[in-house]
């Protein structure tokens, strides 16, 4: 917004206009204090000094401006931040962050939530046979079917690597370990085709309950030894 008017006009009418340009509720008529501004008479007003105090107005509407332009950009890089460099899902960094409010949140109000741990069974064998490429797009493949089957309240992650988790609101134990298996069955259901070839995708996963006495990275870690507990039976059997 730009504070604009004629060099001679009363300042009143000056503030009145910039108010209104700012949003500002008036009456339709009458001045806006128009005695006096900063202690100043309306007949004390010259022009130079209308013309400083216009300016000043005008400088103060820009620095706004530039403010509110900063602070847009300082939300778009801490999203960037927040987001994994390959998939639509957070990074490790801000998956634990959201794990230790849900925690906070579950000990405050005693609602269940649970941690799910996944991992992509044999992603090396797709890089070996199909190339990186086709890696991306299989860790995408997951990435998406996990989104499409999770609420809005659920929070989704990559851990890096080949290796996802899902923090499930509202979810004990035993449901939790329901809907793993239910996103499994999700992501297996087609295979990924990229190109001419297509391969199929497999997961592994571990649950635990998420409590108020581990910290979010031992979290973590209990429910990745689970997964791989669920990876090394399935190799035995």
């Amino acid at each position: 917004m730009k504070i604009t008017g004629a060099r001679n006009e009363p300042f009143s009418a000056m503030r009145r206009r910039a108010l209104i340009q700012a949003g500002a509720q008036l009456p339709s008529a009458g001045p806006v204090d128009s005695t006096e501004f900063l202690g100043i008479g309306e007949l004390e007003m010259t022009p130079a000094v209308k013309a400083a105090i216009q300016a000043l107005l005008s400088e103060i509407d820009d620095l706004r401006g530039e403010v509110g332009r900063l602070k847009g950009r300082l939300a778009e890089m801490e999203d960037l931040a927040d987001r994994d460099a390959l998939t639509p899902l957070l990074n490790r960094r801000a998956f634990v962050r959201e794990l230790g409010r849900i925690r906070t949140f579950s000990q405050r109000y005693g609602s269940p939530a649970s941690l799910v741990y996944i991992d992509l069974d044999d992603l090396k064998g797709v890089n070996d046979r199909l190339g990186h490429a086709a890696g991306d797009a299989a860790l995408n493949a997951v990435a998406e079917r996990l989104l499409a089957h999770v609420r809005e309240s659920d929070i989704v992650g990559r851990m890096g690597g080949d290796e996802f988790a899902v923090i499930l609101a509202q979810a004990d134990q035993q449901t939790a370990e329901a809907k793993a298996a239910a996103l499994a069955r999700a992501i297996e259901a087609e295979p990924l085709q990229f190109g001419e070839w297509s391969a199929p995708l497999h997961i592994s996963w571990g649950v635990r309950e998420i409590s108020a006495d581990a910290e979010p990275e031992a979290l973590v870690a209990q429910a990745d030894a689970a997964m791989y507990a669920l990876k090394r039976g399935r190799k035995s059997a």
